[in-house]
């Protein structure tokens, strides 16, 4: 194999084969739309036949979706996630990584099969009833394939005997693939079956020490939707089959959400409808009017106190060495639905809108169509790639070349269109000229400008990736 692989500046892969990136001896490989499996321009109806529905599909993001190849039915609430998703999911994980980290967070990996014996001893085994997706080994043993990871979490912990105030607080956080039994799957990867989610575990030396440690988990939720571009609200919620005494949900304001929320316009109350009294028409605050809306639940928080370390005896020795059980909070962000949640309110009806740090690829170039008079420009286009890679480290692997020549420049623009790169290039008729200029076209604010070779490196040197 010597000889036949090279090493790829794409972060996804370590060896490619030098052919799916055609270039020049010594010069960056060029990443070439032509050889991704990307399936795309799928019509409404196909799109139906795939979902298994003869009706409309209410929800835009899953419309979207599937009509231009991120996502492809597996089973009811199943799903393939396409490369193109895989890459926006990875840049969101980077972000998630950096929010959690900043505050102290370890990440780890705890198994999907959960022991029926641990669900039992909370008594949610019961509790959560046919949520729980079952299954038994060859020996009997029953297990389930977990939805959250509160019971694995705390006996873990609670399996170290030699704790000591002086190590806590513990912010354990995954990033893994949950399981839900939803009786009536729907909207795509809004409320699907199989799912991956963000869950954080904190343990904590006192219950004052975890409410400062919730404080600085929902801080962080909320430096991530600002950094992704999300309008957010931070509502009061229910606590539900997780349990605790405090609770909040994030959620992203659109009418397609399943969530009801009351907001008060006169100060900053807000919260989901399930936790205030059915008759209840003014704010508890402030006695203002609550003005209803409706929501995508994107993350979740939890003050849980000692429900689960009581049960599994999570302790550790504290300032006076004796035993003491550790206050805990949980915290998850639902990783698959903030993408979809953010294609549904960033996007138009007919093309895929990314917050910018998560656009799978930064930059499409498309060069001249085969046989038309701008062809002389295809060199260019393809030394502006080089140039662009070599002189913008943060944008390597991040730059996509169109090489569907046999398609026009009009077919390929609309198709980058509907996939959202954040930037478009085109060598159209004013790279012909001296000096020659490109079309860049920044598609989330519809700007369209002709710079130079240096124009475009200098203007895309000021974007930011994750």
């Amino acid at each position: 194999m010597t000889g036949l692989l090279t090493r790829c500046s794409h972060q996804l892969c370590r060896y490619v084969p030098r052919r799916f990136y055609p270039g020049g001896p010594g010069r960056v490989k060029r990443l070439v739309l032509s050889r991704l499996f990307q399936p795309q321009n799928l019509r409404v109806d196909q799109v139906l036949s795939l979902e298994g529905t003869s009706g409309d599909l209410t929800c835009k993001s899953q419309r979207l979706m599937l009509q231009v190849g991120l996502i492809h039915p597996a089973s009811p609430g199943c799903y393939h996630l396409l490369p193109y998703t895989v890459r926006a999911m990875e840049k969101l994980v980077r972000v998630i990584d950096q929010e959690m980290q900043a505050i102290g967070g370890q990440k780890v990996n705890m198994p999907s099969l959960s022991s029926a014996e641990l669900w039992q001893a909370t008594s949610r085994w019961d509790l959560m009833g046919k949520e729980l997706l079952r299954l038994r080994d060859r020996h009997g043993k029953e297990y389930c394939l977990g939805p959250t990871h509160e019971e694995a979490v705390t006996a873990l912990v609670a399996s170290q005997k030699t704790l000591s105030y002086k190590q806590l607080p513990f912010l354990l956080y995954q990033v893994t693939r949950k399981f839900r039994d939803e009786p009536r799957p729907r909207f795509g990867l809004l409320r699907g079956r199989e799912f991956y989610m963000k869950d954080m575990y904190t343990f904590d030396s006192s219950a004052e020490a975890a409410r400062h440690t919730y404080s600085l988990v929902c801080d962080a939720y909320c430096s991530l939707f600002s950094r992704l571009g999300l309008r957010f609200v931070k509502v009061q919620a229910d606590v539900g089959s997780i349990g605790g005494t405090l609770s909040h949900e994030f959620q992203l304001p659109v009418d397609v959400g399943e969530d009801r929320l009351a907001v008060c316009a006169n100060c900053h109350f807000s919260a989901n409808m399930e936790t205030l009294a059915s008759s209840q028409q003014s704010c508890p605050a402030c006695q203002g009017p609550l003005t209803e809306t409706r929501g995508i639940e994107v993350g979740h928080t939890f003050y849980l106190g000692t429900k689960y370390s009581s049960i599994f005896n999570a302790q550790f020795a504290n300032v006076h060495g004796k035993p003491s059980l550790a206050e805990m909070g949980c915290y998850g962000l639902g990783v698959t639905r903030i993408l979809a949640a953010a294609i549904e309110v960033l996007s138009p009806e007919d093309c895929i809108r990314w917050p910018s740090l998560l656009a799978p690829y930064q930059v499409c170039l498309i060069p001249p169509k085969k046989g038309s008079k701008e062809e002389a420009a295809a060199a260019l286009m393809g030394s502006l790639y080089d140039d662009i890679a070599e002189a913008v480290p943060q944008l390597r692997g991040e730059l996509l070349l169109d090489d569907r020549t046999h398609l026009t420049i009009g077919n390929r623009l609309k198709d980058a269109n509907k996939l959202g790169y954040p930037f478009v290039i085109i060598a159209g008729r004013r790279a012909l000229e001296d000096p020659s200029h490109f079309e860049v076209w920044c598609q989330n604010t519809g700007e369209v400008v002709f710079l130079t070779r240096e124009g475009v490196v200098g203007f895309l040197n000021t974007v930011q990736v994750v």
